[in-house]
């Protein structure tokens, strides 16, 4: 047989599949519909996982057993969404939030005059992101990352600055936990360029320097020219303009930090070398984030948070969705759960329009099938 023969076969197979699909989809709209009227979850966990195992017994070759799984995990999660666009009719109260906040937000922007939150110091990294954020921030300096929560948390500023990854070093780890700990929505999100440069009082060459001070993330990201200076003390501390600082007011003279190149005027320090990142092209992506959701005009990506159930397919069931409508996966990152052994918050990006019906059906079957549900925020992203 030719390649157009085998072909001409597929095709009549197609011919019957199709139609049994259509057929299966409706009867499981029937169940939907009695389960509501009967007030019982769509959802059936136990019901999934007897016909997973009936199904992938129908043959005994290991492999298509495997995939006979994964074709019914996929009719299961396209039967979920087909149930959940036919009988969600009202909307749940995060979906009005929402709605609310698109409507109040329309023609409008993100406020060029703001009190706002920054960790550290002045001439910190959060500082310079907040600068090409708005025109005329007020902000308010906090000694670190979990004060910038709790200030937006509490309404002491409208809006909080925070690292969330970089481009070298990775996700920001200790900012990802305090999500799971904070109420807040963010409503922009920034992409700023990052070059480090070793700072020490004027006069003081390398060969003297004996410590350098800097933020971890920075320290990591610089690893390659710390790794070629012999007899150096790297230490930590909470910010790269703090370190900046605590070298210009120390009487010691064999000390650095690595910083920002605004941080040696601002505190009166020379540069010992330049560009000292590992990649020329490093990038941190800092959130924006609010008391209360805003939605502006534009907003392309939104970021959840999600608890999932601890077995298998818990996280391929998620995916299944956004494959299911549509939706492009930005980015997939997990953490420990607190007070749990082997269980993890997920967090995710999207790239979804929230003007989109299919972008609410999504929030919805999230909110049914997961353990916990976070919405975090729908906005655009500065570059």
């Amino acid at each position: 047989m030719d390649i157009q023969e085998l072909r001409a076969q597929i095709d009549r197979i197609d011919e019957k599949l199709v139609p049994l699909f259509l057929e299966r989809m409706g009867v499981s709209l029937k169940v939907a519909e009695y389960k509501a009227e009967n007030h019982l979850p769509v959802l059936d966990r136990a019901r999934e996982r007897a016909l997973l195992k009936k199904v992938s017994e129908k043959t005994d070759d290991p492999d298509l057993q495997l995939y006979t799984r994964l074709l019914y995990l996929s009719i299961m999660g396209l039967s979920r969404s087909y149930q959940h666009k036919q009988l969600d009719k009202n909307e749940t109260t995060l979906e009005e939030k929402l709605r609310a906040a698109i409507k109040a937000s329309d023609k409008k922007d993100l406020p060029q005059d703001a009190v706002v939150a920054c960790q550290g110091v002045e001439g910190a990294y959060s500082s310079l992101a907040c600068a090409r954020l708005f025109k005329q921030p007020d902000i308010l300096f906090f000694q670190n990352w979990e004060g910038v929560f709790t200030a937006v948390q509490e309404g002491l500023c409208q809006y909080g600055i925070l690292p969330i990854e970089n481009s070298t070093a990775g996700s920001v780890n200790q900012v990802y936990d305090l999500m799971n700990r904070h109420n807040f929505y963010i409503v922009r999100s920034i992409r700023l360029r990052v070059e480090h440069t070793l700072l020490a009082k004027k006069g003081v060459k390398l060969s003297e320097v004996r410590e350098i001070f800097s933020h971890e993330q920075a320290i990591q990201q610089c690893s390659a020219f710390l790794e070629g200076l012999k007899g150096v003390k790297v230490t930590v501390c909470e910010n790269t303009a703090a370190a900046a600082k605590c070298v210009a007011e120390s009487d010691r003279r064999d000390i650095a930090a690595i910083s920002s190149k605004d941080c040696m005027a601002l505190y009166g320090l020379e540069a010992l070398g330049e560009s000292i990142q590992n990649n020329s092209n490093n990038y941190t992506r800092f959130i924006c984030i609010g008391k209360q959701p805003e939605i502006f005009p534009g907003a392309n990506k939104t970021s959840l948070m999600l608890t999932l159930q601890h077995k298998p397919g818990a996280l391929y069931d998620v995916l299944s969705r956004f494959y299911a409508l549509d939706i492009n996966l930005l980015k997939l990152e997990s953490r420990p759960k607190p007070g749990s052994d082997f269980e993890f918050v997920f967090y995710f990006d999207i790239e979804a329009s929230v003007y989109s019906e299919d972008f609410f059906r999504m929030l919805s079957e999230l909110q049914e099938s997961c353990e916990q549900f976070s919405y975090l925020g729908s906005y655009t992203e500065i570059v």
